[in-house]
């Protein structure tokens, strides 16, 4: 857990009614190199043209020290000719045979030597895109945004090449991105662009440069960002992509188990997407009769012994682009998982001067509510179509302030949900920061619902939270209030839980040593926090507090302690829990991570306390260049009161991949999870045996995010007391090709 720091100064209520002019920290300019030639993209910089771009060296070292110098050294061209930005980087190495890398899927090269082009477009210190390339090429990109501290979105991909060569000397990338791919103000002859320039230098410890030495007292980075000038000679773009897609499939079942496989018919289906850049800064999203497959399994968790649903991340193309328009300051009130089988789609995000806006239309053939409560959550599914409307608008107020209006709507017969909501944030300073959010819900349920969950036929109430938070260099401090009413509900976003106010005070402090040291950064974290249902009864009341520790060979090291005092079914169960997390790189191609947790812990099923045993290794092993296996399981024990065991859990989820080259992949999926449940323990029947299996081969060729091929096999099966061995019941044979037109 992160904690950011509390303001205490009276001053502040005077400070929120005054906008104030951030000292920006030491900050350099460029002018961008205009050249009217492209590249040979073969991440060889061998154009005699690449010594007219500017250059940029990476002078500082930010990680493990705070404007240190760096171990190596790095330079950086950038220049652009009116369609593209091309940069080239010399990464310099003592000794090339450490460099790790490998042939990687997108967004997969985290743990590599890489470096990257992070972005400020808009030069609003708010919002920007991060590019980032390993020594063979293999990319990565994400939006990220700050304001309020640096948030990531991997799941963003654009468009865009990229290849890299490990020489004598280090390695060299190139990269070539096409302004269609960015998002910029219209209409400005000439534009100043924030930008930091990075490498990621993994060895004993992990380095981090850049041309920016980053102040550790200063929360935001991009307020610290250098800035570049020029883009005066950029060409005007239809930018339109059209991305037809065709799908193929065969679902087969068995109607009884052991039983004889029920072939299914082979169904087609062709989608087309449109992505059309109305201006440089407004993008239109539209799709007809799509294909929202998940290609790519969701990685499994153990969901014995909770009560609230597990939540998924979102995957889809249609979703993904322009995703952080839709995202307010506090509370996630759009989850598109919760659209899960449109046939249409439409929306439009966009950015002009300090207003940003978004707005989404979606239909859906199968309507899935969240309902939470304060004690659980679950899902109850309409069994008809819906449909759904999403808008956002948010004003930039100041260096680093905003306000925001947002409004879901979701209706079907006789059901509606609405939500209307109003946040923001504001920084007093450098390091001091407040956010807000309160939203409205007015619910009208359908006799399916009423009848079947005992809901109220209208359902209206509210939701606020404040958060206060200041972050130095070298303590951290946060405050925040949350008060969500026992009737709100988000149909189409994500509130686990409802009924409840929680207060919530926390904060740590940490200590930075040199590069060399065996421990190089530790520091502790305590947190205090209290919950109160709606009418006033105790929930929960719980401290925590933990320890961590950095090191070398890229070590980390986290362990702490958890009193929980939690109310479940009218009765308090006092908790003791446990935690150690820790990992490290015992070569450059291997890396071990352990997570444990171990103490009291309710048996939610039993309504009694037990004891817990929770181990989670995962272990991720770079063979070679084309050959890469991960490896995770957890394993959970569940003991009651006389010593009994309630249950024993095993998931193990083992993915191998192999990558004939950077385009070309093949994927095998294995996920097996077993649930040993002693049926004397239960107040209730249940299974002795509780097996899940499943598996999944998939080829991929992938030109780009949106030009790919996918060829594959997944089947599903189980095991309970019935059932002498797992027996697979479902069975699935797959193709998709989708190709990006871009005119």
């Amino acid at each position: 857990m992160q904690y950011i720091k509390l303001i205490t100064s009276p001053v502040w209520v005077l400070a929120f009614a005054l906008f104030s002019t951030f000292a920006h920290a030491e900050q350099q300019q460029f002018s961008l190199a205009h050249i009217d030639q492209g590249i040979d993209l073969d991440g060889e910089l061998s154009e005699p043209h690449w010594q007219q771009a500017t250059l940029i060296p990476l002078r500082y070292q930010n990680e493990p020290n705070e404007k240190g110098i760096p171990p190596v050294k790095t330079d950086a061209y950038i220049y652009e000719d009116g369609n593209y930005l091309y940069l080239g980087f010399v990464a310099y190495d003592n000794d090339p045979s450490q460099i790790r890398a490998a042939l990687r899927d997108r967004d997969t090269l985290w743990s590599d030597d890489n470096v990257a082009l992070m972005i400020d477009t808009f030069n609003d210190e708010r919002t920007g895109y991060e590019f980032y390339v390993n020594p063979l090429g293999a990319q990565g990109d994400m939006r990220m945004t700050d304001t309020d501290g640096w948030t990531e979105d991997p799941s963003w991909d654009a468009i865009w090449d990229s290849a890299g060569q490990i020489t004598d000397q280090g390695y060299t990338v190139e990269m070539r991105i096409p302004f269609t791919a960015l998002r910029f103000p219209k209409n400005k002859a000439d534009m100043t662009w924030g930008f930091a320039l990075w490498r990621n230098y993994p060895r004993d410890v992990l380095y981090q440069l850049s041309n920016v030495g980053f102040d550790r007292d200063v929360k935001c980075s991009f307020c610290q960002f250098d800035k570049i000038t020029g883009f005066n000679a950029m060409e005007p773009s239809k930018n339109i992509q059209l991305t037809p897609t065709l799908t193929a499939l065969r679902n087969d079942v068995k109607e009884a188990v052991p039983g004889d496989w029920q072939n299914g018919d082979i169904e087609t289906e062709a989608g087309l997407d449109l992505r059309w850049g109305i201006s440089q800064d407004a993008v239109i999203n539209a799709t007809i009769n799509p294909d929202f497959s998940q290609v790519e399994t969701d990685s499994l968790e153990l969901d014995v012994n909770t009560t609230y649903s597990i939540y998924y991340a979102e995957k889809r193309p249609f979703f993904l682009d322009g995703a952080s328009y839709f995202k307010s300051s506090l509370f996630e009130l759009l989850y598109t998982r919760t659209i899960a089988e449109p046939e249409i789609g439409a929306k439009i995000t966009g950015k002009t001067d300090a207003h940003s806006y978004a707005f989404m239309y979606a239909d859906d053939e199968n309507t899935s509510l969240f309902l939470p409560t304060n004690q659980g959550s679950g899902f109850a599914n309409l069994a008809e179509k819906s449909k759904s409307a999403v808008g956002r608008y948010q004003y930039d107020i100041g260096e680093q302030g905003t306000i925001g209006v947002m409004s879901t709507h979701r209706e079907a017969n006789d059901y509606h949900n609405t939500v209307l909501s109003v946040d923001g944030s504001y920084w007093f300073n450098q390091t001091d920061s407040v956010l807000y959010q309160v939203a409205t819900s007015d619910t009208k349920n359908s006799a399916f619902l009423t009848d079947n969950y005992g809901l109220e036929k209208n359902q209206s109430d509210q939701a606020y939270k404040i958060e206060f938070a200041r972050e130095k260099r070298d303590y951290k401090l946060l405050a925040s209030y949350e008060d969500i009413g026992e009737d709100y509900r988000t149909d189409v976003g994500y509130q686990g839980k409802v009924d409840y106010k929680k207060v919530l005070l926390g904060g740590g402090q940490t200590w930075y040593l040199d590069a060399s040291e065996m421990i190089t950064e530790y520091s502790y974290n305590v947190d205090w926090d209290k919950t109160w249902a709606q009418d006033g009864s105790l929930l929960e009341e719980e401290y925590e507090g933990y320890i961590f520790l950095k090191g070398q060979l890229q070590s980390s090291l986290e362990f702490g302690l958890i009193h929980r005092n939690e109310s479940y079914k009218d009765d308090f169960y006092n908790q003791n829990i446990g935690f150690i997390y820790g990992g490290f790189n015992p070569s450059k191609d291997l890396r071990i991570t352990l997570y444990s947790e171990f103490g009291s812990k309710i048996d939610y099923s039993n309504e009694q306390l037990g004891d817990l045993f929770t181990l989670e290794p995962e272990l991720t092993w770079d063979i070679n260049d084309h050959w890469q296996l991960q490896l995770e399981h957890s394993y959970s024990r569940l003991d009651n009161p006389q010593g009994e065991n309630v249950f024993t859990a095993n998931l193990t989820d083992l993915r191998i991949y192999y990558k004939f080259n950077m385009r070309s992949m093949l994927k095998l999926i294995l996920q097996f999870e077993d649930i040993d449940r002693n049926q004397n323990a239960y107040y209730f029947a249940v299974n002795h045996i509780n097996r899940d299996y499943g598996s999944q081969l998939v080829y991929s060729y992938k030109i780009n995010a949106q030009t790919l091929y996918y060829l594959g096999y997944s089947d599903k099966g189980y095991q309970d007391d019935s059932l002498k061995s797992i027996e697979r019941d479902q069975r699935t044979f797959f193709t998709k090709l989708s190709y990006a037109w871009q005119l």
